[in-house]
């Protein structure tokens, strides 16, 4: 981020710019508390669709969407101002739609996927935190999210395996 840009206010972004649509969350990312939380409740109801597909599609869903979203992510923190605005919740999609990858279908899945994400999103155990920190641009804002989804997939399969599911 240049010294010379500064932060644009977030009531002040046009959500009818598609990059800002979509990486502002479809608009969840405006909320003013725990907008990644809100973000993230907002790809809940994606994720009851991509359950509809078959493995393979599912994936190809979650790697487009990290693929777009460092595209996304480094256009919207250019424009607002800030390399990882809290508005900014794409990432916070992709990392909760590739935790609930292999989760078998139910409320009660998504729920605890949800859980997971968000507790390693916003604890960041290693390598999350230090990824945040060190990784810029797009691809900085995507991946401390995919990890996180990684974690919390890991810790949902874990889980699933318990019950015998």
């Amino acid at each position: 981020m240049s010294k010379h840009h500064t932060q644009r206010p977030l009531h002040l972004v046009d959500l009818r710019h598609p990059v800002h649509f979509l990486a502002l969350g479809l608009g969840s990312g405006l909320s003013p508390r725990a907008p990644g939380t809100m973000g993230t409740l907002a790809a809940v109801p994606f994720v009851l669709l991509w359950q509809q597909l078959p493995l393979w599609g599912f994936a190809l869903v979650v790697v487009l969407g990290f693929l777009l979203g460092v595209w996304l992510c480094e256009v919207a923190a250019r424009n607002l101002g800030v390399h990882d605005h809290p508005g900014i919740v794409w990432d916070e999609f992709v990392g909760y739609w590739l935790t609930m990858l292999f989760a078998p279908s139910g409320w009660i899945w998504l729920v605890i996927g949800f859980v997971l994400f968000r507790v390693f999103d916003i604890l960041k155990p290693w390598p999350i935190g230090w990824a945040d920190r060190r990784v810029s641009g797009g691809m900085g804002i995507m991946l401390d999210d995919i990890l996180a989804g990684i974690y919390a997939g890991a810790g949902l399969l874990l889980l699933i395996r318990m019950v015998g599911q």
